[in-house]
């Protein structure tokens, strides 16, 4: 009877209130008591163009098919990408990609009505599976300083998207981290534990400026499970917080082995049904890149990849993205979706339904 009245009122005060139902809906992640969480039913189909800044600072632009000039959000737009992933380090040399620089990419992401992903590698530079580099500023201090000084990394960077009116839909703590991260503090192998609370240091760090992102953890080699099973399996047994798990799929592929890409698909499929089947967690590919030389090999890799993620239980396969698709002549990245003039390679249509 109490649930009904107040349904009641909210429907019959609609017109002059607004808080009785969640806005921004897209961008809000439902919790009810014991209920599982669910992200809201978009399928995210992304790019990381976190480079694109810098490109167009040396003078690089984009063009569509027909070869005009044409700003590389609208372009990606035009293949049905939804979702922009940006990443952030701390001191970079340069700014490239440090705060300032990826506020300006979130804005011109947000006018164009992208979802964002934000990705944080704390480090200066690259952060992988073979390299987890602590920022120059953060190297010599102890492990209580350190997980402070990722929360409030974390924090900064977020409420200045936060003061700008941007809303990351998910914030990923950590990049490809196949061993950890910080090291050799958070490395897994070494000290799972200490891996564990710096996720989880970053997940609250998340909440407390955006408590409705969904936080996710990304490991790079998606067909391989045995790596899955133990970082996630380390993490829940040392109560490390995650909503979501990100991976990176880069199959070879080359003139010689141009079917390789399939058996990767279909190993990635199964170890994305694992990982709901064993953690209940919402999956995505946030990492994929085939060679730009290769554009048709390209296309049937992400159109049987995107396929593949709408296979995974339960609906909880919940997109696919590419690590920077628009590089062309550019610091010798051979793994993008454009040709050398510039334009979108038939790979990009891979995206399209």
């Amino acid at each position: 009877m109490k649930f009904g009245y107040i349904l009641f009122v909210c429907i019959t005060m609609l017109p002059f209130m607004s808080s009785c139902f969640p806005t921004d809906s897209e961008y809000v992640y439902q919790k009810q008591d014991s209920i599982p969480k669910t992200i809201t039913p978009i399928f995210y189909k992304g790019a990381d163009i976190s480079w694109v800044t810098e490109m167009e600072a040396n003078n690089y632009n984009f063009y569509d098919s027909n070869g005009k000039q044409t700003d590389i959000f609208v372009l990606l737009k035009q293949y049905q990408i939804n979702t922009i992933r940006l990443r952030v380090w701390v001191h970079p040399n340069g700014g490239w990609n440090g705060i300032n620089d990826v506020l300006v990419k979130a804005k011109r992401a947000a006018a164009n009505g992208f979802y964002i992903l934000i990705d944080f590698h704390y480090s200066d530079w690259w952060a992988d599976p073979g390299k987890q580099t602590k920022p120059a500023t953060w190297a010599n201090v102890p492990f209580a300083q350190l997980k402070d000084s990722l929360r409030m990394h974390t924090i900064e960077t977020l409420t200045a998207l936060k003061n700008n009116n941007i809303t990351p839909f998910m914030v990923q703590i950590g990049n490809e981290l196949d061993n950890g991260l910080l090291w050799p503090d958070g490395k897994a192998s070494v000290n799972m534990n200490q891996f564990a609370q710096l996720i989880t240091t970053g997940y609250d760090a998340t909440k407390l400026v955006f408590p409705n992102a969904v936080v996710m953890v990304h490991v790079s080699n998606g067909y391989n499970n045995d790596l899955f099973r133990w970082i996630f399996d380390g993490l829940k047994s040392n109560n490390g917080k995650w909503d979501a798990i990100g991976m990176s799929l880069y199959p070879p592929i080359d003139s010689k082995q141009t079917n390789t890409w399939q058996t990767y698909n279909a190993q990635c499929l199964a170890n994305m049904n694992d990982m709901v089947n064993r953690y209940n967690s919402d999956v995505f590919v946030v990492e994929i890149g085939s060679p730009f030389d290769l554009p048709e090999i390209g296309y049937n890799f992400i159109t049987d990849l995107l396929k593949k993620i709408k296979l995974v239980n339960n609906n909880k396969g919940r997109g696919i993205m590419f690590w920077e698709p628009e590089c062309y002549n550019w610091m010798n990245y051979k793994l993008g979706a454009f040709d050398s003039q510039g334009k979108p390679t038939k790979a990009m249509n891979g995206f399209k339904d």
